[in-house]
């Protein structure tokens, strides 16, 4: 039960074999281990001391993954960051982890610029980029070729293997607490239900900081498959890697799925060694599901659900179950069965399992639900309750265990691949002096799947513009997170009898029509 295991594992079986491709740096599975082990040696002769953190801010390749496991071989705590985040955002990731050590490519040279005299705890930069090293930052291949390859620590169980940060509902995002057992313990979940098997290769084209491609950088390792890189999706990067690469696996949220499957060059492209594909995090349009299987008529698809505090996956809906027709057609609406080793239950707001067909929340528990939130054990005590997971989610289960996902509970947008949390957006809003009342609310988007869109009302003799307003709020959160459209009402927002402004609401005229409450 500690990672580093899968990498000693896959040099043992395969060590001549391809470990990582990216931009024509090919690597055996022999020469990532080494590296690794002087990455952790370079860790150590920077002073970084068992169980402190690292963080990193890049977009994908190889080094981004020498990294995951280089950390964990020194025996320290990773914490990837998101990389759509505003400077003000990363601050606080960076701050609130502790993290001593940062990597960083060129991409974010001037988010780094941003933060100079603000970082508390950050001694050291690492440079991971490919141009010429920048003033004050130590160049990744050099540090590793002047350090020596030291012992796996072997942290495992339950030693924390990392910290993945998510946003939150009271506004800061929360450090979720993996450790070492819910990593491998996904791992085991995966390989059966996701299919892995030697061979493989897998392209990252979903970011790397985010836990849902962390199922495979881990459980690609374990059967010591090929990693493939690009450093962000684009339709066409996609295609061409997985023609180039033969690419037999990968991970695509629904927005990346349809902008491939409906690519005007997609026909262009030989797909024919794509076997499977993985697509999750997000709400999947019937219509696109339905292309993506036209377009790619031999690749087995699988719905994959879970959250980061389960590290992350809960349910999936495999290849078997995306039929149009027979017995199982429309099983791919599902969000899926329970994966082995996750225990799963519809409950109610007392913790008590449901009949099928009714619904309440979706609550799991096993070996992969997290270890709680970091500093944060108020909020971890809401979150875990007599040992389950509270998702937030509302679904029901039918009398085959396929679990339908039909609204949340938590006040959170998907808008893409990404979780957007309303309270983040007002708290933005509500630093603009001309904003007395806001909420902020999901509404259909055929693109997206959900659009933020804030509901305001402003101070009596204040005026301001949709436009200002979200210029306003891109200065103080992640642009995947600012409204995409803003309405003004001049009179209070309703209220429920305990003061809370009433979002269903605010929220029912932009739904009329649908047939569930998430799109």
């Amino acid at each position: 039960m500690y990672l580093t295991q899968a990498l000693k594992r896959s040099v043992q079986i395969n060590a001549a074999g391809p470990a990582t491709s990216y931009r024509g740096r090919e690597r055996s599975w022999a020469q990532v281990q080494q590296r690794v082990a002087c990455l952790a040696g370079a860790l150590h002769g920077l002073g970084h001391e068992s169980g402190e953190r690292a963080a990193i801010l890049a977009l994908n390749c190889d080094r981004y993954f020498e990294f995951y496991y280089g950390v964990a071989w020194a025996g320290s705590v990773f914490v990837p960051i998101n990389t759509r985040l505003a400077p003000p955002e990363v601050e606080f990731w960076l701050n609130d982890s502790g993290s001593r050590v940062l990597f960083i490519d060129d991409q974010f040279l001037p988010t780094l610029d941003a933060l100079r005299g603000r970082l508390d705890n950050v001694e050291h930069i690492v440079y991971v980029g490919d141009g010429e090293t920048p003033d004050g930052l130590l160049d990744y291949e050099a540090l590793l070729a002047r350090s020596e390859p030291v012992a796996d620590a072997e942290r495992g169980y339950e030693d924390l293997a990392g910290l993945f940060y998510t946003g939150g509902t009271t506004g800061r995002s929360k450090g979720v607490m993996l450790s070492h057992r819910n990593l491998v313990m996904n791992i085991f979940n995966v390989l059966p239900t996701l299919q892995f098997q030697a061979g493989m290769r897998w392209l990252h084209a979903a970011p790397m900081f985010h836990i849902a491609d962390g199922l495979a950088t881990f459980g690609v390792t374990a059967v010591a498959g090929l990693h493939t890189f690009i450093p962000s999706f684009s339709p066409d990067a996609a295609l061409s890697a997985i023609q180039e690469h033969r690419v037999t696996h990968t991970l695509l949220v629904p927005t990346m799925v349809n902008m491939v499957v409906n690519s005007p060059n997609v026909a262009d492209y030989d797909l024919s060694s794509l076997t499977g594909l993985t697509y999750g995090a997000s709400p999947m349009p019937q219509s696109v599901i339905e292309r993506a299987m036209e377009v790619l008529p031999d690749c087995g698809f699988t719905h994959a659900y879970g959250q980061t505090e389960c590290a992350p996956l809960v349910t999936a809906t495999g290849a078997e179950f995306h039929m149009l027709k027979g017995p199982h057609a429309g099983r791919f609406k599902s969000a899926g069965r329970a994966v082995p080793g996750v225990e799963l239950k519809i409950a109610n707001a007392s913790g008590r399992e449901l009949p099928r067909g009714e619904i309440g929340e979706i609550c799991s528990r096993g070996p992969h639900v997290m270890q709680g939130y970091w500093q944060r054990p108020d909020l971890t005590a809401e979150a875990i309750k007599d040992g389950w997971m509270h998702s937030g989610d509302a679904a029901y289960m039918d009398e085959d265990g396929f679990v339908y996902i039909v609204d949340r509970v938590k006040d959170m947008i998907i808008s893409g691949e990404e979780n957007v949390y309303s309270v983040e957006v007002e708290n933005a809003l509500y630093q603009h002096d001309a904003v007395v009342e806001c909420a902020v609310i999901g509404t259909p988007d055929d693109t997206w799947g959900e659009s933020v869109h804030a509901v305001v009302r402003l101070h009596d003799g204040k005026n301001t513009s949709a436009d200002e307003l979200i210029s306003h709020c891109r200065q103080l959160i992640a642009g995947f997170k600012c409204p995409r459209s803003i309405s003004f009402r001049d009179k209070p927002m309703p209220l429920s009898g305990a003061g809370k402004i009433l979002k269903p609401e605010l929220r029912e005229p932009f739904w009329e029509g649908q047939d569930k409450s998430v799109n």
